[in-house]
């Protein structure tokens, strides 16, 4: 049976997290219906990243089999047609039965968006972490850089995190300011239920300067989740992309995957 990929963008608000679960209302849901009335029988979607309540993405990839015959831009098209407008489908491409979206990947690249003014903005709500006290971007970036390379990161992990092992390698950790926006970028070969959400809060903490820089390394050493700051809350989450073998010919991860401005995410707030 022919196997698609398919770039997602959604807005979390309004969603349970990625996966189906029973009375709540999930991305998943919506997909699958949007896709399965495409193809005129019920669609099963798996994706690259479950991301929690709350959280959005401009970079979800999915896979799906179907014997329908439609074309790429008929799937997407379609399934948009029928895709409620904070969800959307940004490419489709038939790729070989063995690509898997969650498996065949090698990387992904997650941003956490910080809005840091004293007062609150009436236009981030709910699409970026409001910080009423000034962070040093800078600080809180050197103090990142303990985290690069392969670590275990048991004091990154939810307590309800099933993965097998806390291993992950961390390809690049960057945190950047324009203006009141603070972002940090993130790439690892995989992550740990809460991870990023789990150093967004340990930065964060260091960078109004509540913790000292060298916190960050002596909570990575413990491998104790008890010994890290407060969870970051989902709002500033996005799954920007997702990086897959070039013999897959994917466009890598959305259709815009790069340094999205957050002019274009949220719109931009005054000085």
């Amino acid at each position: 049976m022919p196997r698609f990929a398919a770039g997602l963008e959604y807005d979390g608000r309004a969603y349970s997290g990625w996966q189906t679960q029973p009375g709540l209302q999930t991305v998943q849901d919506m997909v699958q219906r949007a896709f399965g009335r495409v193809a005129d029988t019920p669609v099963d979607c798996v994706c690259a990243g479950r991301t929690d309540a709350g959280v959005h993405a401009h970079g979800q990839v999915i896979h799906f089999d179907s014997a329908a015959a439609r074309s790429e831009r008929s799937w997407r098209l379609g399934a948009n047609s029928y895709l409620p407008a904070d969800v959307s489908v940004a490419w489709v491409r038939e790729v070989p039965e063995q690509f898997h979206a969650r498996f065949s990947a090698t990387a992904r690249t997650y941003r956490y968006l910080i809005f840091n003014r004293d007062s609150r903005s009436a236009l981030a709500a709910g699409r970026a972490t409001w910080e009423r006290r000034p962070l040093d971007a800078a600080r809180m970036h050197d103090a990142a850089q303990v985290l690069l390379g392969e670590h275990d990161f048991s004091a990154f992990r939810a307590i309800e995190c099933q993965a097998k092992s806390p291993m992950r390698r961390v390809e690049q950790l960057a945190v950047t300011r324009n203006a009141q926006w603070l972002t940090l970028a993130i790439t690892a070969n995989a992550f740990l239920h809460h991870m990023v959400r789990n150093v967004a809060g340990l930065l964060m903490s260091v960078g109004h300067g509540e913790s000292p820089a060298e916190r960050v390394g002596t909570v990575l050493s413990s491998r104790d989740r008890k010994t890290n700051a407060a969870t970051a809350p989902p709002d500033g989450l996005y799954l920007a992309a997702v990086r897959y073998p070039a013999e897959f010919g994917l466009p890598g991860g959305s259709a815009d995957t790069g340094n999205l401005p957050q002019s274009a995410i949220i719109g931009r707030s005054s000085d």
